[in-house]
């Protein structure tokens, strides 16, 4: 019996054994599962780090001064352009380390005539900047570069100064100014506090597209269901496009299609899907109004030209340079004029000059549309007040704070 005794022993002791064996190959395993993202965080936070700071030239004095990386501006998001302000106060020429290059920030006088003006040929936007713009813009003028770029910008330079064209973007502006101010009244009437910059942007939404592509959104009273839409994708997607610049991982997000840049692709297609329809209706309707003369609305305009050269100037390419118009447009307006009310209601004094001039030139009897359709070319010149107070709302608030240009490579010697 002691044989099958000690065998019985010797088994309990071989199953304790296997059993502990057991608990520690699995207390390991929730130790390392534990420890597995702070490790990947770590190398991740290493491989930033030494691409970041390696073959920079950070103390090099031939190059201007580092002041941090671009990622610290994530620390400033909510308020970026009074940051680079500061900065600038102190350093008006200084790097900021990125993964594969050092961008140079500058407010320097001469730095900027340098690159916009004297030496514009030597800068382009870059394939860096191409990447980030280019499955939103396309190839229009703000993500394009040399012989596109130079057509884009005599088209529109001969088309914008034509009077038509400016006739009838100033009758369009002066209908939507009405309708804001009929807006804006009945909201003070009745108390309602609102968003200024939100029915300004509106506005411009609604002006920009009369004019690029001769229809009417109607945001502001919200009577075109598909217009709201297009405009929350329109205002979503610029904003995700440029979370590109900050967001390291959207290659990757991208061809997941996960995340951001998912629902980045379902506002393209929502906006593509929206100005291919008004494109192809457009030119159906240019094809059966062959023996009117004026076109008024870019677009309109824009086929016509495309006919010389059909091959070139498809609806797609006809999309993307429209598209980029609005753009140059909607934003900036809106947000300048955000900027010169809030301006306005902390210098009241400047306020009641502006309206007191305003007021001596066009004249203050009538309703909302006579005042409106009295605001013409010549006496928008006598404002002089007005426009100066414009001016200085741009200076202190730039419709465009931030200017993007890469130094060309130097051509090689064959």
């Amino acid at each position: 019996m002691e044989p099958n005794s000690r065998s019985y022993i010797y088994g309990l002791g071989f199953t304790k054994f296997i059993r502990d064996k057991k608990k520690m190959e699995i207390l390991s395993t929730i130790v390392f599962l534990i420890s597995l993202p702070p490790l990947f965080l770590f190398l991740l936070f290493s491989f930033l780090a030494i691409k970041i700071f390696t073959g920079k030239s950070i103390n090099n004095p031939d190059y201007p001064p580092v002041k941090g990386s671009v990622f610290n501006q994530l620390l400033y998001l909510n308020y970026l352009y009074d940051y680079q302000t500061q900065v600038a106060k102190k350093q008006p020429t200084y790097r900021l380390l990125a993964l594969a290059q050092s961008e140079t920030y500058t407010t320097d006088i001469r730095n900027v005539e340098h690159i916009l003006k004297t030496n514009f040929d030597k800068y382009s936007k870059g394939k860096y900047n191409q990447e980030i713009l280019s499955d939103f813009l396309g190839q229009g003028i703000f993500a394009v570069d040399g012989d596109k770029w130079r057509q884009q910008r005599k088209l529109a330079s001969f088309e914008f100064s034509t009077r038509v064209l400016r006739d009838f973007s100033c009758s369009v502006f002066r209908k939507n100014a009405a309708k804001l101010t009929a807006a804006i009244s009945e909201l003070a009437v009745s108390g309602q506090a609102f968003d200024m910059q939100n029915i300004l942007m509106k506005c411009t939404l609604d002006s920009m597209f009369k004019v690029g592509f001769g229809i009417d959104l109607n945001c502001m009273d919200e009577s075109n269901k598909e217009g709201n839409t297009f405009m929350k994708a329109f205002d979503d997607t610029n904003e995700m496009v440029y979370w590109r610049y900050v967001d390291p991982f959207w290659k990757l997000k991208r061809s997941l299609n996960i995340g951001s840049e998912a629902t980045l692709n379902k506002n393209i297609k929502v906006i593509y899907n929206f100005v291919d329809n008004v494109v192809s209706t457009k030119r159906k309707l240019l094809a059966m109004e062959r023996d009117m003369n004026v076109k008024e609305d870019i677009l309109s305009r824009f086929l016509v030209e495309s006919e010389k050269n059909p091959e070139t100037m498809t609806d797609k390419y006809l999309r993307e340079i429209i598209l980029n118009f609005i753009i140059a447009g909607k934003d900036t307006s809106a947000n300048t004029l955000s900027w010169f009310f809030y301006m306005l209601c902390k210098n009241p004094l400047i306020q009641e000059k502006i309206a007191q001039e305003v007021m001596d030139i066009v004249g203050s009897e009538g309703n909302v549309d006579d005042f409106v359709t009295n605001i013409t070319d010549a006496t928008l010149e006598q404002m002089h007040y007005l426009h100066a107070a414009i001016t200085e709302t741009l200076r202190l608030y730039p419709a465009v704070p931030v200017v993007s240009s890469l130094r060309n490579p130097k051509p090689s010697l064959l």
